[in-house]
């Protein structure tokens, strides 16, 4: 008897804020941003404590480093230890921006929001990114797509959360290395390049000139081409 193979599972991006988390304080009141990797407990831990690894990122050093000290003030950070004893280009290939820093962090389990998202059924799929004061979760939903919304009000009573959905899809991406360089992107370099994109400049005759584009970046000519050129090189480098 021949089976058919049934495809279930809605692919999401959330755009989440929940109280009490280092990460989305700490990139509200600096630069840079948070991947998060993975969370675990270890042998040095509690049952009130956790261990998680991330990686911190910016444009610079110094925004790499600011971030790294708010993170370490933080009330709702314990410990935090870095892997690299110096900055490089990038520590993983993956994490957006020039710089990059590995590093552990202990901090409350009742402070995570994952939890919560997977007693409503979203199943955490790839690392997640904050920047300003916001998690983006990439997760795949199983149950019915009706049931979506019931579950995310489910998810902003228990954890207090702010939750909206950013992208949504029945079947997984079809360009996976196209969204992989996008992740790389910076937040100013992904805002320049869309800025670009979206007014023309790729056309030709082109619809608007970089200095234009500044202007309403509000940055100079030289810092708009700087982020431009670098989000084109992440993008069409073969």
């Amino acid at each position: 008897m021949s089976q058919t193979r049934q495809h279930a599972g809605t692919r999401l991006t959330l755009n989440l804020w929940h109280p009490n988390c280092w990460a989305i304080e700490s990139t509200e009141q600096v630069g840079g941003g948070v991947l998060g990797h993975a969370v675990y407990s270890s042998p040095k831990t509690t049952d009130t404590v956790v261990n998680g690894l991330f990686t911190a990122y910016g444009d610079t050093l110094d925004h790499v480093e600011e971030l790294l000290e708010t993170i370490h003030d933080s009330p709702h950070a314990g410990e935090v230890h870095e892997l690299q004893e110096r900055f490089g280009k990038q520590t993983s290939a993956s994490a957006p921006g020039n710089v990059a820093r590995e590093f552990f962090v202990e901090y409350k389990p009742q402070d995570m929001v994952c939890p919560t998202l997977l007693k409503y059924g979203f199943v955490h799929s790839a690392p997640v990114r904050i920047e300003d004061g916001r998690e983006y979760w990439q997760v795949v939903f199983a149950g019915e797509r009706s049931e979506i919304e019931s579950q995310l009000d489910g998810v902003r009573r228990d954890a207090g959360a702010d939750v909206s959905v950013s992208r949504i899809s029945a079947s997984p991406p079809a360009d996976s290395e196209r969204k992989k360089r996008g992740d790389t992107l910076t937040a100013s370099q992904r805002d320049a390049f869309n800025l670009a994109r979206d007014r023309g400049y790729y056309q030709w005759p082109r619809g608007v000139s970089t200095r234009e584009l500044a202007a309403e970046m509000d940055v100079s000519k030289t810092t708009f081409l700087e982020h431009l050129r670098k989000a084109e090189a992440k993008l069409l480098d073969p």
